[in-house]
């Protein structure tokens, strides 16, 4: 009872200027106005799913270096920077003139070394040429053919292609300038984004505690590997992602954990380097009451929520909130059952006023719900 006293003294010097009843105690705001309309919620203990969020980033699934793997001049650059590009399209083009005479002058040698050869096979049969002979002229045809082969790799490398599907970034060369001299130049990355991974940590801290509320039978293991992403703005990523593995090692230096989820990206909306919030279920609790995060209220004093009884007086009620499933809050202490809680209108509910309770729509608010922060009330 004190300690509700305190929050009603603490809330009434920060409301001060709000109305209240009149002196014959029926409800009505200044000027016998009609008492406030107030969106509330009636509390109820069900089933949850408790939920962490943890710091993470995005990484590409697959991310290849295309480089030159001939020297030359790069004659022409075939692509559009940041655009999507398919496994073996064109990306640059180097100078195959010197291959090209290269791979034509080989293919002469092989196709005269053939000729010796097939010239020299009747001419054995009845030892008209010595074994030697012949066979110093299949040794030239096949170093012949092997010149040949790596000439015209050369002028294929010489029309570099991209060797997987992605997004391409931006060039790393410009027409004229000689590549390949002594180093595989590095010409254009290509990141394939659609899955794209998130790579996060979880503290083993944390772990442990849950494997001890397991162990001790407050709350079940949650068994699903759904999770979602929480973007930079806070709002949710449209489609869900699966939990890949997690490490079996603690990092010593962090005392965390690594884990991986792949979330679809068929929009390209998320890019690697991206920081994002993962959202990850922990826990299933059988008889968790949850409230909106709007709903709840603090004060130097701890939390507390607002509550019409079922006269309409506003009260205030002192809370402790343990742990998020979702966006909502999960309430540890302070709530039973039954109260009527605002949800929307707490700035025209100071404590002891009268107001009319509306049961509160999540839909009507949930864009007003991920704009306006949760209020909150200090001690002056």
């Amino acid at each position: 009872m004190q300690r509700n006293l305190f929050f009603t003294a603490s809330i009434l010097l920060l409301a001060g200027f709000a109305g209240c009843s009149n002196k014959s105690g029926q409800a009505g705001g200044p000027g016998g106005m009609p008492p406030a309309e107030v969106d509330v919620m009636v509390v109820t203990a069900g089933a949850a799913t408790t939920t962490q969020e943890l710091p993470g980033r995005l990484q590409a699934t697959r991310t290849a270096q295309v480089r030159a793997r001939v020297e030359g001049v790069v004659a022409k650059r075939l692509f559009t920077e940041g655009s999507d590009v398919a496994a073996g399209k064109a990306l640059f083009l180097i100078d195959p003139r010197v291959y090209k005479a290269a791979a034509d002058s080989a293919d002469a040698d092989a196709a005269l070394a053939k000729v010796t050869v097939d010239r020299y096979k009747p001419l054995i049969a009845i030892k008209a040429i010595s074994q030697q002979e012949f066979d110093q002229a299949q040794a030239k045809l096949k170093q012949a053919e092997s010149v040949l082969a790596k000439a015209r790799l050369d002028l294929e490398n010489a029309n570099v292609p991209a060797p997987i599907s992605g997004r391409i970034g931006r060039a790393a060369v410009t027409e004229g300038a000689l590549v390949g001299k002594g180093e595989a130049t590095l010409l254009v990355t290509i990141e394939q984004i659609d899955p794209i991974y998130a790579n996060f940590t979880q503290s083993n801290a944390d772990l442990l505690r849950l494997q001890q509320a397991v162990k001790a039978g407050k709350v079940k293991r949650a068994g699903e590997t759904r999770v979602e992403i929480v973007l930079e703005d806070g709002s949710v990523y449209a489609y869900p992602g699966k939990l890949q593995f997690s490490d079996l090692a603690v990092d010593p230096n962090t005392g965390s954990i690594q884990l991986r989820a792949e979330f679809p990206n068929p929009k390209r909306e998320l890019l690697p380097g991206t920081f994002v919030r993962v959202r990850v279920p922990q826990a299933l609790m059988d008889n968790a009451i949850k409230l909106p995060q709007r709903a709840i209220q603090s004060s130097s004093q701890g939390q507390f929520v607002m509550v019409v009884d079922k006269d309409g007086k506003v009260a205030p009620q002192p809370v402790k909130a343990e742990g998020m499933s979702g966006t909502d809050w999960i309430i540890a202490d302070g709530l039973k059952g039954g109260e009527q809680v605002i949800v929307n209108g707490i700035q025209k509910a100071p404590p002891g006023s009268t107001v009319k309770p509306v049961p509160w729509n999540p839909n009507a608010t949930a864009a007003a719900s991920a704009a306006t922060p949760p209020a909150t009330a200090e001690k002056k």
